[in-house]
C-alpha cells in the first residue's frame, strides 16, 4: 500500500471518511470555497489542502476538529443546500467560535448546536447583531418607526411585554436591541 493510500485509510479511521471527501462535500453543500472552509475551522488554506490530498493525516488541534465536525453536522441537515446565504453565514460565525472534541454523530442526528456559551463572546455578539438586524428589517419593512411606536403605545396597558418588543426591535437602537436579545436568549 502506498503512502497516500495509508494516509487516506488513517483519515477514514479517524474521521469516518477521507478529509478531502469530507471537505468537498461540505463546501459543495454550503457553496463555500476551500479557503472559506479553512478560515471557518481555523486552518490555513495550504494546511487544509495538504490534509485533503492526504499529504498529512491528522488535524492536530482538537478545536479545529470540533469546528469541522460542527460544519459537517450543519451541512448534513435536511435542506442545508437550500439555506439562505445569511443563515449559512450565521452558522459559520457560530462554528468559527466553537470548540470541543470530534465525535462522529449518527446518520439520523441533524441538529446543529450553536456555539452559545462555549464560543467567544465576540462571535456570539456578531451572531446576535445579525439576528437583531434581521428582526429590525422585518419590522421596518412593514411599518414606519412612528407606526410601530403607535402600535406599541396602543397595546402597552394590556400587553406590556409585546409593546416592549415592538419598541426595542421596531424603533430602538440596534445596540439596545442586541442587549435585549442576548439577555432573553441567554
Amino acid at each position: 500500500m502506498d503512502h497516500t493510500a495509508q494516509n487516506l485509510q488513517q483519515q477514514t479511521e479517524l474521521y469516518g471518511e477521507p478529509l478531502g471527501d469530507l471537505v468537498r462535500r461540505i463546501a459543495g453543500t454550503l457553496g463555500l470555497t476551500q479557503a472559506r472552509v479553512a478560515d471557518v475551522i481555523g486552518l490555513s488554506a495550504p494546511m487544509l489542502s495538504q490534509l485533503m490530498s492526504a499529504q498529512r493525516v491528522k488535524i492536530g488541534n482538537p478545536n479545529v476538529v470540533s469546528r469541522l465536525q460542527a460544519l459537517d453536522e450543519f451541512a448534513g441537515r435536511d435542506g442545508a443546500a437550500g439555506f439562505a446565504r445569511d443563515v449559512i453565514e450565521i452558522a459559520l460565525l457560530e462554528i468559527g467560535g466553537s470548540s470541543g472534541a470530534f465525535t462522529r454523530s449518527s446518520p439520523t442526528a441533524t441538529a446543529f448546536q450553536p456555539a452559545g456559551a462555549t464560543g467567544p463572546a465576540t462571535a456570539q455578539s456578531a451572531v446576535s447583531r445579525t439576528v437583531v438586524r434581521q428582526i429590525q428589517d422585518l419590522f421596518r419593512d412593514v411599518a414606519s418607526a412612528a407606526e410601530i411606536q403607535r402600535a406599541a403605545d396602543l397595546i402597552r396597558a394590556e400587553s406590556p411585554r409585546l409593546a416592549e418588543l415592538l419598541t426595542v426591535y421596531g424603533t430602538g437602537r440596534t445596540d439596545d436591541a442586541v442587549t435585549h436579545f442576548e439577555r432573553r436568549s441567554g
